[in-house]
């Protein structure tokens, strides 16, 4: 029975798992979007958070003990340098899973855990101000925009009338 055991053993031995999610936050922290099955993406989120959180405070103890669980120089040099100064104000929840669809070859569900804030298209569409939407209580507005396609038509209508008037070839 599985009473009170929370984490996801993801079909492998202990030194197996502890290895692959090494790897996985590793390459999530140097590419910061990484393409895996739905399963490892929670069970890497579990790993990855308290790592991120960890980085918050530069100090020998943090990186070491970052580098106990990564194993990758280059990663734990990416965690403190870029992602660290970038998180510093987020409370939590540095990791985001979007689902995408299943596997051609046996189905699993698939999914992209990716760092929020490296998401360029999300943090492009946040930071643009949206245009304060007013409450209509009068029809004056309305009409003003009435009036100003009025003479709009008028042209038309005398364009119009001009080439009626032009003389035509007979043909």
């Amino acid at each position: 029975m599985r009473h009170r055991k929370t984490f996801n053993h993801l079909g492998r031995k202990a030194g197996h798992r502890k290895a692959m999610l090494a790897n996985m936050a590793s390459s999530l922290i140097l590419h910061k979007r990484i393409e895996t099955t739905v399963a490892k993406a929670k069970a890497l989120r579990v790993y990855v958070e308290p790592l991120i959180t960890k980085s918050k405070l530069d100090t020998t103890h943090s990186r070491r003990t970052v580098f106990s669980y990564l194993k990758d120089k280059d990663a734990v040099t990416e965690l403190f340098r870029v992602i660290a100064p970038r998180i510093a104000d987020r409370p939590g929840g540095y990791t985001r899973i979007l689902k995408t669809g299943f596997r051609a070859g046996d189905a699993a569900d698939m999914a992209m855990i990716e760092l929020v804030d490296f998401n360029e298209l999300a943090l492009a569409g946040s930071t643009k101000k949206e245009e304060k939407k007013t409450t209509r209580r009068s029809r004056a507005k309305a009409s003003k925009a009435k009036t100003e396609s009025k003479p709009v038509a008028e042209e038309v209508q005398t364009k119009e009338a001009a080439e009626d008037k032009a003389p035509q070839e007979p043909v």
